[in-house]
């Protein structure tokens, strides 16, 4: 495994983000004197914090305006583990029952419970006893697919594709791994409702579950076999525990500081630049932005391989504090549309989806404290094209968020737009004013050629690194976090305490 050059006594981090904090408490458990810079005012990244005051002084709205979803938090225990820390002393995390409810145009519910004994009887009762079996044979499928796909092809820093040449390739192709999402699901589900319910994740990779390879099943096993998990507090209150370890442990994170530029020589970063004038050595650089916005804007780079990316879909984010609460949703909701192949080749063409399945997270079911009291959020995602499209979102905005209330209310939650007390809205303009190449979240998408050791890697010249959902292992709060790892193994060599960890 190829490592940085020369000291590493001093790491500064430029992005307090899950893969920025993640890196920063390894790196800090190993004695390295870390600097975090944080352009924000708190820690976080993606994973942000939006408070809005409710209009007639009852309280605050807390919305997280990043992922919602939150799986393989051993991934997080090890972070702490890292400084010596107990995750259960900074966090509290709490299954999500159901884990998804998934509402369908024909007017059935099926929800997705971690125990596949109890998703199995739902099906039953639901789609009948072949549909129950052919779950049991997929649960199979997936238990292989992360065990063959995890500790080779995610949870280690590759070089070359010569790296891949190990016995769970072949393990891999064996069971169909590089075959094509969506026929892979078809040969255990038969179901339309149960197919789209264990492809969909395919969004999270920036790819149609028709053009996605069946590898990403293996996000299937992370949050339906795994389970599904909210902390208290919010999201955001896993970048918080992070931080406040981090700088228990020597961490010196600045906040409101603004990085400009790193400086190097000859493919040797020696210091980064603040906003302010500031110059601060360093003897290794990690950065933590979208991967390309570094390279273009830090390192003033902007080679071909960047160039020529592809990215994910972009999505229309509308967060509405509520005075109104619907009982046929749960914390997650997805509402499927009766289109399904044909929105995804209108987004894969810059087109607005006609008939959209749409995520509703509910998160004051689990938590009632991130509203006012007798008061609701709902976090509401609508998939669009990012900003390769013919869109223009200054003058489509109001109209699309017109768009989104009428699909809510003809989906069951009525009056919803009247109930609005409080709203923030996000389009791929903003994605892409917040750091975000292309207005997409998802960042690069995870075609065949943009995944393992053909996605962007994460070590430059002779002492920078990167981190994030650019990089390698790719997108998702669990690959997030696994970069972070892999960004401290370029510095440190190769963890072996990990395994032995992550074995427990």
């Amino acid at each position: 495994m190829r490592t940085v050059k020369g000291p590493t006594d001093h790491v500064v981090v430029v992005g307090a983000g899950l893969g920025g904090l993640s890196a920063a408490m390894r790196l800090a458990g190993a004695r390295r004197r870390v600097t975090l810079l944080e352009r924000e005012d708190r820690p976080g990244g993606r994973a942000g914090l939006v408070e809005l005051a409710a209009p007639d002084g009852a309280g605050t709205y807390r919305f997280d305006n990043g992922p919602t979803v939150l799986t393989m938090p051993d991934l997080i225990e090890d972070c702490f583990d890292a400084l010596g820390e107990s995750m259960g002393d900074w966090l509290q995390l709490e299954p999500v029952a159901p884990l998804y409810r998934s509402l369908h145009a024909d007017g059935s519910r099926i929800d997705v419970h971690a125990d596949p004994v109890a998703m199995a009887e739902e099906l039953r009762q639901v789609c009948g006893p072949a549909e129950a079996a052919g779950f049991e044979r997929y649960v199979e499928f997936v238990t292989k697919l992360y065990r063959y796909e995890m500790s080779d092809f995610i949870d280690r820093n590759i070089d070359s594709p010569l790296d891949l040449l190990t016995p769970n390739l072949a393990r891999l192709a064996g069971i169909g791994a590089f075959r094509r999402l969506a026929p892979k699901v078809g040969q255990y589900l038969k179901d339309d409702r149960t197919q789209r319910l264990f492809s969909f994740q395919a969004m999270y990779a920036g790819l149609s579950p028709y053009d996605a390879l069946a590898i990403y099943a293996v996000i299937a096993y992370m949050d339906s076999v795994a389970g599904v998990f909210f902390p208290k507090g919010g999201m955001h209150a896993v970048p918080l525990a992070m931080a406040g370890a981090a700088e228990k442990h020597g961490v010196d994170l600045r906040y409101g500081t603004t990085v400009t530029r790193v400086e190097h020589r000859g493919g040797r970063a020696v210091a980064v630049h603040t906003s302010t004038g500031e110059r601060i050595a360093a003897d290794v650089v990690v950065l933590n932005p979208d991967l390309p916005v570094a390279q273009r804007e830090l390192l003033g780079r902007n080679p071909w391989s960047i160039r020529r990316l592809r990215y994910s879909p972009s999505c229309f984010l509308l967060l509405a504090g509520s005075r109104r609460r619907y009982d046929t949703g749960a914390h997650h909701t997805i509402h499927f549309g009766r289109a399904w192949r044909e929105v995804f080749d209108e987004l894969g063409s810059g087109r607005l989806m006609s008939d959209p399945s749409v995520l509703v997270t509910n998160p004051t079911r689990s938590d009632p404290s991130l509203a006012p009291e007798g008061r609701e959020i709902y976090y509401t995602l609508f998939p669009v094209p990012n900003l390769d499209a013919d869109l223009d979102w200054v003058t489509l905005a109001p109209r699309y968020r017109e768009h989104v209330l009428e699909t809510l209310e003809a989906r069951g939650y009525d009056g919803f737009g009247d109930a609005i007390e409080v709203e923030d809205v996000t389009t791929p303009l903003d994605w892409a004013a917040r750091g975000m190449e292309r207005g997409a979240p998802f960042a690069a998408a995870h075609t065949f050629l943009q995944t393992g050791p053909f996605r962007p890697r994460n070590i430059w010249g002779e002492n920078v690194v990167f981190t994030g959902s650019g990089t390698q292992p790719g997108v998702g709060v669990p690959m997030v976090l696994v970069s972070g790892r892999l960004a401290a193994e370029r510095v440190l060599g190769v963890d072996p305490g990990y395994r032995s960890r992550a074995r427990r």
